[in-house]
């Protein structure tokens, strides 16, 4: 095993977890205009959909790459591509950070975990994320690639779970600062941009 691929892996999933997305945006929003607690059903929702992606991904693209490695390798360099792309994309976008507090629907705990899981399950770029990015990270050389892409979906999700939990808790504090810092959202963009190209030469290489 190569813990060095799984510590970055971890640390690469810290990075895209801090920096401001659809995701954690909505759960800072659910905890500032509901509760702590209501942000956390949003967070158990997202994270429960990460299960679903992590079991499409080990049983579908392992079944494809498992006794062809020029397979593996193209399912590496179009999940490079992709992650280039991601980067322009986030060059091209606005560094500004956007909370909208005025216009979310107060909601119960079950329809927030409901909704988060539904959020992540039914968008298909988290599917197309999924394969571009875990594929790099296999790190064993003996174990099947079904429980490998399986531990790596359980770190995405414990890393992520932190990470997205620590909002929900700290919203307040995060807000205030994020409005204090007007640079934080210019920081957060090329901290995302530094993440997708540098895993995508790091696929290439």
């Amino acid at each position: 095993m190569n813990y060095d691929t799984l510590l970055l892996f971890m640390s690469a999933t810290a990075a895209l977890a801090i920096s401001p997305g659809p995701d954690n945006i909505y759960v800072l929003v659910q905890s500032l205009t509901n509760s702590k607690i209501h942000a956390l059903a949003t967070v158990a929702g997202l994270m429960t959909g990460c299960i679903i992606h992590t079991t499409l991904l080990a049983f579908g693209v392992s079944a494809i790459i498992r006794d062809n490695d020029n397979v593996f390798l193209g399912v590496k360099i179009l999940g490079a591509i992709y992650l280039l792309y991601l980067a322009y994309k986030v060059f091209k976008s606005d560094s500004e950070i956007y909370i909208d507090t005025e216009n979310a629907p107060q909601k119960s705990l079950k329809q927030l975990f409901v909704q988060g899981f539904f959020m992540n399950v039914l968008n298909p770029k988290v599917t197309i994320f999924f394969l571009a990015f875990f594929p790099a990270f296999l790190f064993s050389d003996t174990l099947s690639t079904v429980i490998q892409f399986y531990v790596l979906g359980g770190l995405f999700i414990v890393v992520s779970f932190i990470i997205f939990s620590s909002i929900a808790l700290l919203a307040n504090t995060i807000k205030s600062s994020l409005l204090k810092n007007k640079s934080s959202g210019l920081v957060f963009k090329w901290l995302q941009i530094i993440v997708f190209v540098g895993i995508a030469i790091f696929i290439l290489l």
